[in-house]
């Protein structure tokens, strides 16, 4: 394959890679819309600074859409775009790859 024939995939790559992207993307594809609270709580682990950043990236990127309700207290909720939507297939396949690699550990 030629450099230029990879292109898009490098692109798509970066811009749904780093560490927490594809949880987040999955937490999402699996709940649907959810508030920033709740995906925190769902994405174990991550710092809500590191949340913020990968939550703008993606939505800079057309993967999420963000939704802002100017309510007291705001409330700000999360949800997959249609580009989002198309990840799910990827993200299932991977989900059972790495069943079958790491499901029971025992077996290897």
């Amino acid at each position: 394959m030629k450099d230029s024939e990879c292109a898009p995939l490098e692109k798509l790559l970066n811009q749904i890679s780093g560490q927490w992207t594809m949880y987040i993307l999955w937490t999402l594809d699996t709940n649907g819309v959810m508030r920033f609270g709740e995906l925190r709580r769902k994405v174990d682990g991550i710092s809500p600074k590191v949340l913020t950043q990968r939550l703008r990236m993606l939505e800079e990127n057309g993967i999420i859409y963000r939704y802002y309700e100017s309510t007291i207290p705001p409330q700000v909720s999360y949800e997959l775009t249609e580009r989002g939507k198309e990840l799910s297939k990827p993200l299932y396949d991977l989900c059972e790859l790495a069943s079958r690699w790491y499901g029971d550990e025992t077996k290897m």
